[in-house]
């Protein structure tokens, strides 16, 4: 049995790899499936794959194309929720700031440099017409609890998460969100490393016909609102918004936006060159 060792947010978009695992589906197909959850997020995980201590990652698009760009010996291998994430752009609950705009020139908490909050964090900017080199300015927390002290403490100003994972942290009154941000393009890839591919192409295609055949019918699941709620601490209205918002998908990237994300990362300085389609993106 072929052990394969697969990265993501613990997060409830991946709830489907969980839901596959626990149905015995990849022992059946002879896969020892090994989930690790990343509370570091993208950066946490490009750097897992580049080191090969895992082989697949559940990975924000943009995160993912930066890190191949610089190097990482990774490719795309299948879109896995296509629509948009919206980023919450959160301070803490007592802060001054009131709006978007009162954040200028301030310090952005983000989990790591290259990962989610730190390239999203450009994107706001670039969206509210700041100063990219002078008006952004990171303070690294690693993870959500970070974000908590980092904000409480004042050693950060804001910080930009997923709205629904934060949800929880605006409830209890320790954050205060005071806008949305969403991606530009697809949120979330499912991306191998380049050696596993080719060594194990069938064994990857089954990975993604399983959990595939979990997402296409996710929202039809008996009870799918309350799992997700009482799993991850949500609200069950929160739940029920949320997958209102969000479509999975079983499709390959397309190359439109996969340019796309590159030429929005040049234009911000976030990658100083851009790579072919093929380079990025592995058709199985």
């Amino acid at each position: 049995m072929k052990t394969v060792n697969v990265g993501g947010v613990p997060e409830h978009f991946n709830l489907a790899w969980y839901l596959a695992l626990k149905s015995g589906t990849f022992k059946k197909a002879g896969i020892n499936l090994r989930w690790k959850d990343y509370y570091g997020g993208t950066g946490d995980m490009c750097k897992s794959l580049r080191k090969g201590d895992i082989d697949l990652a559940v990975i924000l698009t943009e995160g993912i194309i930066k890190d191949i760009v610089e190097g990482n010996p990774s490719s795309i291998v299948q879109t896995f929720v296509k629509s948009p994430l919206i980023w919450g752009i959160h301070v803490a609950k007592n802060s001054d700031y009131q709006e978007i705009n009162d954040l200028k020139g301030t310090k952005a908490a983000i989990s790591r440099y290259g990962s989610g909050s730190h390239l999203m964090a450009y994107i706001n900017a670039k969206n509210n017409n700041w100063d990219l080199e002078e008006d952004l300015h990171f303070e690294v927390i690693k993870n959500l609890d970070g974000a908590v002290k980092g904000l409480s403490s004042g050693a950060a100003d804001y910080f930009m998460w997923e709205k629904f994972t934060t949800k929880p942290i605006v409830d209890d009154g320790i954050f205060r969100r005071i806008g949305n941000c969403p991606t530009p393009w697809p949120c979330f890839v499912v991306a191998a490393r380049n050696e596993f591919i080719e060594q194990h192409p069938e064994e990857l295609q089954s990975i993604l016909n399983i959990v595939n055949v979990v997402t296409e019918d996710f929202k039809e699941i008996p009870s799918i609102d309350n799992t997700i709620a009482n799993r991850y601490n949500q609200k069950l209205e929160d739940v029920q918004e949320w997958l209102s918002l969000t479509e999975w998908s079983q499709e390959l990237i397309d190359e439109k936006t996969i340019m796309n994300v590159q030429d929005q990362l040049k234009s911000l300085g976030i990658i100083s060159n851009q790579l072919p389609y093929n380079k990025l993106v592995k058709k199985l």
